[in-house]
This record gives structure tokens, C-alpha cells and sequence, in this order.
């Protein structure tokens, strides 16, 4: 995983603390799935990840900073296996965790999550 111009163009309004947390969320979607495909939408101040670029059909999470926290979302979030009810919102399909601190990225019940909707309605990563 190396530096992004574009991560750090999207999240450069926010506090130390929340850019903090929005990189170390990164680094753990990289640990997660080494070879995922990111895109920044700068603008937007929010980054996809999946196995390719299309949002639709292949990104299965993604990062959006907040004032007080970093959005975790999921793109099949409600479809999820999510027992301890760590994930957010009403939506048909997404949901979200909010990063509070970095410690939160620790949560192995979090991790089984991200690992579980790396495969979710995905298509698997094709070496090129």
C-alpha cells in the first residue's frame, strides 16, 4: 500500500484526528485485501474500495470522513452476516460503522465483517 495524492487531497479538511483514522481505516482494508482497487472521489471527500473500479458491481466498501468520526461503509451492508449489530443505517442495501477512534479498527467482530464483504457479491480479483 503506498501513499495516495488523491486519499489525502479527500481528506484534507478534516481534523488530525479523523485523518488519522481515515488512514489507518485504509491501511486495514489494504491488510484485509492487499491487491484491492481504490478510487478517490476528491470532491466527494469519500473512496471506494473494491475489485475493480466500478462502483456497482465491484466495490464492496468504502471510506467517508465525518466531523467526529470516519464512515466505514458497506455496499451490502444489509445483507451482511452482522450478529453484534456493529453497522448503521436503513438503507435497501448499504451500511456503515463509525470510526471513532483507531482503537475501534481493532474489533475482531469488525474485521470478520470487512473480510466476509471482500467476497460478498464481488467479483474476484483477475491478475492482470
Amino acid at each position: 500500500m503506498e501513499t495516495s495524492k488523491e486519499f489525502e487531497q479527500a481528506i484534507q479538511s478534516f481534523s488530525n484526528d479523523i485523518k488519522g483514522i481515515a488512514r489507518q481505516t485504509r491501511k486495514l482494508i489494504y491488510k484485509v485485501l492487499p491487491e484491492v482497487v481504490e478510487v478517490v472521489w476528491v470532491r466527494q471527500k469519500n473512496t471506494g474500495f473494491g475489485t475493480g473500479p466500478k462502483k456497482k458491481t465491484e466495490h464492496f466498501c468504502w471510506i467517508m470522513p465525518a466531523t467526529n468520526h470516519v464512515n466505514l461503509g458497506f455496499n451490502y451492508g444489509a445483507e451482511l452476516p452482522d450478529p453484534k449489530k456493529l453497522l448503521e443505517g436503513t438503507g435497501k442495501l448499504f451500511r456503515h460503522y463509525k470510526v471513532k477512534s483507531v482503537n475501534d479498527l481493532s474489533n475482531p467482530d469488525l474485521i470478520k465483517l470487512l473480510k466476509f464483504a471482500t467476497t460478498y457479491r464481488v467479483p474476484t480479483i483477475t491478475v492482470r
